[in-house]
C-alpha cells in the first residue's frame, strides 16, 4: 500500500538532481516515487501487509520503501514460515519463474500469482502458468479479494494512512507507537506457532505490542 508523504511533493526531476526548490518547506526527503493502477503515481512511503487467509488475521503490517520490491519483501517475510505455510498468494508483482521455483524447491511452498499474458514462452514458465491456471489454485488465489485487500483498507482507515503522520524512514517505521489523538488502542499479539491477530478498543493512544 502506498501512503502519501507528509508535506509537499518532491518532483522527480529535482529529486534526481538532489535539488530542493526554493520555498519548498517541510519536505520529506526520504520519500520515494511509485506507481499503481489504483493510486497512480505517489510520492511517499509504502507498507507491506501479510494476512492469513483461513483465519483472516493480520500477520505483518510493516513500513517499506515506496519504490521497494514487494516480491523480494514477501520472500523475506515468508522465509521464517517454512514448514508452517503451504501456499502464498501475491499479485502480479510476484510473477517470476525464478521466484516461483525458489518457493517450491527451497521452501516447499506453492506461490500463486497472476501471470502476465503472452510471456509464457519458455518450457519452465509454461509449467508454472499451467499450475497457476489449475481450477483449484485459481479458486484459492481469489481469496486475496476478501482477505488481504480488505485488511489493507481497514488498516488504512484505522490508522488514517491517506498521508504519513511523520517524515522520514525511521519515524514512519514506528508510526504505530505514536500517539493517535486519543482515539483507540491497537495491539498485535502472536500465539506460538500461529498467525498474528489484530484488535483495537476505544480510548487511549495507539500502541503496538508483540508477544511470543
Amino acid at each position: 500500500m502506498r501512503v502519501h508523504a507528509r508535506g509537499p511533493v518532491w518532483h522527480r526531476k529535482p529529486q534526481a538532481q538532489g535539488i530542493i526548490p526554493k520555498g519548498l518547506h517541510g519536505l520529506d526527503t526520504e520519500g520515494t516515487w511509485s506507481y499503481s493502477r489504483s493510486a497512480g503515481w505517489v510520492y511517499g512511503h509504502g507498507t507491506f501487509c501479510l494476512v492469513a487467509c483461513r483465519t483472516r488475521r493480520l500477520g505483518a503490517f510493516k513500513w517499506m520503501r515506496n519504490s521497494g520490491n514487494e516480491a523480494q519483501r514477501m520472500g523475506l517475510e515468508t522465509g521464517q514460515l517454512k514448514g508452517l505455510v503451504r501456499t502464498v498468494l501475491m499479485d502480479s508483482k510476484a510473477d517470476a519463474q525464478a521466484v516461483f521455483r525458489e518457493f517450491q524447491r527451497q521452501r516447499g511452498m506453492l506461490l500463486l500469482t497472476t501471470a502476465r499474458k503472452g510471456a509464457d514462452k519458455s518450457p519452465g514458465r509454461q509449467r508454472m502458468v499451467k499450475v497457476l491456471k489449475q481450477r483449484k489454485n485459481k479458486k484459492i488465489y481469489k481469496q486475496r479479494n476478501y482477505t488481504v485487500e480488505p485488511m489493507q483498507g481497514l488498516l488504512k482507515e484505522i490508522f488514517e494512512l491517506e498521508r504519513c503522520w511523520m517524515r522520514g524512514n525511521t519515524h514512519n517505521r514506528w508510526v504505530f507507537r505514536r500517539d493517535g489523538g486519543g482515539r483507540a488502542d491497537a495491539s498485535i499479539s502472536c500465539r506460538a506457532g500461529g498467525p498474528f491477530a489484530v484488535g483495537h478498543q476505544a480510548g487511549g493512544p495507539w500502541s503496538l505490542k508483540t508477544t511470543d
